[in-house]
């Protein structure tokens, strides 16, 4: 039992690693053959857990070959637009100038059912306010409206908007993201004066605080600190 506890283990880092190092967030935006890569890895993993008649290098040494490869056609296909066509393929126009596309529908095994859902999952029920829509290499859709259904902006407006900036965490659970307070243009004391002025005694009391680009700083106090 504790040699296949062991082995569970270090295999669950040894994926973790492996996932990490490829480098994608979000099965989402997994490429086909990228997800291929991962299910198969998963796959080895789980076999040389439940098995401990498999030799445990048997299981190590296919995920790190896997491994490598997945990045080598990485690396080939970032530096090269023909190797990245040919793997990951081409963004497909389904919806041009407002006509839909059917070549590319047959090409794809797309009926116009599938169309018009996504469409709708993107917010347009009516395919007659859409002025293109690409199928993505990742498989997702990507709509641009016609101009009489695009969403108002500010230039429309001639109203001119700031930039929003990024908001920074700076505390969470008590602990200071020194990076982002280092990013944010302020010193520790100073943070510590702006918020003992809102009423926050310790910093260790607080479960969040972050800072928008205007200087406001927003927190929360942890719940034991409120009891207090």
């Amino acid at each position: 039992m504790l040699i296949l506890a062991i082995r569970t283990i270090i295999l669950y880092f040894l994926v973790v690693l492996v996932m990490r190092i490829m480098g994608k967030p979000q099965i989402g935006q997994l490429q086909p053959f990228e997800l291929v890569v991962a299910i198969i890895i998963s796959e080895l993993a789980a076999v040389a857990m439940a098995d401990p008649e498999v030799p445990l290098l048997s299981g190590i040494i296919p995920i790190v070959i896997l491994a490598l490869t997945q990045i080598t056609i990485a690396y080939v296909t970032l530096k090269s637009e023909r190797a990245r066509s040919l793997v990951c393929g081409r963004p497909s126009i389904l919806v041009e100038k407002g006509t839909i596309n059917e070549n590319e529908l047959r090409r794809l095994r797309m009926n116009i059912n599938d169309l018009l859902e996504q469409l709708r999952v993107k917010n347009f029920p009516n395919i007659s306010e859409v002025d293109y829509a690409i199928m993505e290499t990742n498989g997702e859709l990507s709509v641009i409206p016609k101009g009489d259904a695009r969403p108002v902006t500010t230039k429309d407006l001639g109203i001119n908007a700031p930039d929003p900036g990024l908001p920074l965490t700076l505390v969470i659970d008590g602990k200071i993201i020194n990076e982002n307070l280092k990013r944010s243009g302020i010193t520790l004391k100073q943070l510590g004066s702006a918020l003992q002025k809102q009423g926050v005694q310790s910093l260790n009391g607080l479960f969040f605080a972050s800072i928008d680009p205007q200087g406001v700083i927003s927190w929360q106090l942890k719940e034991e600190a409120v009891k207090k």
